[in-house]
């Protein structure tokens, strides 16, 4: 497919529009949009991997609202189920039959928070979506929106209760996407110290 001058321009100007229209809410991180924004337009997944308070969610939900789509948030937790994550079919008195109600993994910007703390039954789950854009219920398959772009997040503060086989199986599945680290390096750390004496002297 051959691109023109005049559609290259009109892409460099919308790319530059979303990128600062998700600026706005994630401050100080071009870098780190672009290459999400880039991941999302070539309809990967994204790794985002960093400690606690750095923008990952933040940064999800500005995109979802630069690109006027769905999007959902998954705690992943040890007890989570994988139809807490893909669906399931619940029975409908009415009609007398099963009906199909769609689990966050129906959103068009999916948020996967922690998932390294979840089982590898509902990580088998959330690979199926990742690589094959569906979910099978039932035996049934449900497709998913062919824009929907899963942004995996991990916390890297502890891994106390996670389950360290997960590291193995998903980021073979980012292949493709990217991974990114949002942003504990551009803390000083002058500007740590004080941030650890101002948290030592809140605690009392």
């Amino acid at each position: 497919m051959t691109v023109t001058a005049d559609q290259a321009a009109w892409f460099s100007q919308t790319f530059s529009a979303m990128v600062a229209n998700c600026d706005k809410a994630v401050l100080g991180k071009e870098h780190v949009i672009r290459l999400a924004l880039t991941c999302m337009l070539s309809e990967g997944h994204l790794l985002l991997e960093d400690f606690p308070g750095t923008g990952k969610t933040q940064l999800a939900r500005a995109i979802s609202s630069t690109v006027q789509g769905t999007n959902s948030r998954i705690q992943f937790t040890p007890d989570l189920l994988p139809s807490d994550v893909t669906g399931t079919a619940v029975f409908d008195l009415e009609h007398n039959r099963f009906v199909f109600r769609p689990g966050p993994i129906f959103a068009h910007i999916v948020l996967a928070d922690e998932i390294n703390r979840t089982s590898p039954k509902v990580q088998a789950a959330m690979l199926e979506a990742m690589a094959e854009k569906q979910v099978t219920i039932d035996n049934e398959t449900h497709p998913l929106d062919d824009q929907q772009v899963d942004a995996i997040r991990k916390n890297l503060r502890t891994r106390m209760g996670t389950d360290i086989a997960v590291d193995l199986r998903i980021d073979p599945a980012i292949l493709g996407g990217l991974v990114v680290k949002i942003g504990s390096r551009m803390i000083d750390g002058s500007i740590r110290t004080k941030l650890n004496s101002l948290a030592q002297a809140m605690r009392g």
